[in-house]
């Protein structure tokens, strides 16, 4: 089962992730995880989006897909993978299905959640991270014990600058207009199918277990 994730920020896509991956036993994979991991490493494209970032610019398309086609080629994805919140644009989408088609592969399934702006907005103005540990909570979702001290290891709990609503709302934005041709991309390939990522993540996963199964992939 090959999955692709879309959906805005807030969308619940990373938490969906995990318990797709604990349920069908398949590596989730996101983007900045092996993006950190390739630099990590050392691996040629991993030093050559490092210097991207260092400064200050995007990482362009074909270095990003180039090292996700390498994460593809591990042992670990031939049952299938989820790859959480990649491809982000049109040209990323064709670099992929490129890659894949190089590996006899191809993308079974894409999720688009589509989610309010206003559950999004809740989500993520109210997310607090732990400085030390990085485990994330919700102020009403999913509140810490004490407030502002992580359960886990005790650190100090904070709001990403990214996190507030003015910001939000401008990555509500640029999300929509960038991810457009994407869904149009996959719409024509018979392959996106649109869910609600309003609904909580027990009812969510049951919806997206019927897929699986109409499509007969579970």
């Amino acid at each position: 089962m090959r999955l692709v994730l879309l959906g805005p920020p807030g969308a619940g896509k990373g938490t969906q992730s995990v318990v797709l991956a604990n349920k069908y036993g398949l590596p989730h994979i996101s983007t900045g995880d092996i993006l950190r991991e390739a630099v990590r490493e050392g691996l040629p494209l991993g030093l050559e989006a490092k210097a991207y970032m260092d400064r200050g610019e995007l990482v362009p398309d074909k270095v990003v897909t180039g090292i996700v086609a390498e994460r593809l080629k591990k042992p670990d994805t031939r049952p299938g993978f989820i790859l959480d919140g990649f491809p982000r644009t049109l040209k990323q989408a064709e670099e992929l299905d490129k890659a894949l088609k190089a590996m006899s592969s191809g993308i079974d399934i894409v999720l688009y959640f589509a989610t309010s702006p206003e559950v999004a907005i809740e989500r993520l103005t109210g997310r607090r991270v732990c400085k030390s540990c990085g485990f994330n909570y919700h102020v009403k979702n999913m509140p810490p014990k004490k407030e502002g001290v992580c359960d886990r290891c005790g650190g100090e709990l904070f709001q990403r600058p990214d996190d507030t609503e003015a910001t939000v709302r401008n990555r509500l934005k640029v999300y929509e207009d960038q991810t457009k041709p994407l869904i149009d991309y996959y719409m024509k390939q018979g392959i996106l199918k649109r869910v609600s990522g309003d609904m909580g993540v027990d009812e969510l996963f049951k919806v997206l277990s019927k897929i699986f199964s109409d499509a007969k992939l579970s």
